[in-house]
């Protein structure tokens, strides 16, 4: 019988940069995340950023941080990705991942 696996979960806040509003880009990243097993949430900001906060294990937002930094919605054009707040958790906060309005 082997060691079962850890899964390091963890939190990370961020923001996104560049012409990401009016392309979907908040309903792709619920889709992907729903997909990942990611929870958490996103929404639009007055200032025409793009903000959220995503809980889940350490490989799948990893995958999620480059699709928020480099690729988004068709459409889009991320000029860049601001983290915050990254830390390990115990547990995650959110049953699922939303949009916020």
């Amino acid at each position: 019988m082997g060691i079962p696996e850890i899964r390091m979960l963890i939190s990370v806040e961020f923001e996104i940069f560049g012409h990401v509003q009016g392309c979907y880009f908040t309903k792709y990243a619920r889709q992907l995340c729903t997909k990942a097993g990611i929870k958490g949430w996103i929404k639009n900001s007055k200032q025409g950023t793009i903000l959220g906060k995503m809980q889940g294990t350490k490989e799948e937002i990893d995958k999620m941080v480059i699709w928020l930094s480099k690729e988004g919605s068709p459409g889009c054009k991320i000029e860049k990705c601001v983290l915050r707040n990254s830390t390990t958790i115990n547990k995650l906060d959110y049953k699922d991942f939303a949009i916020r309005f």
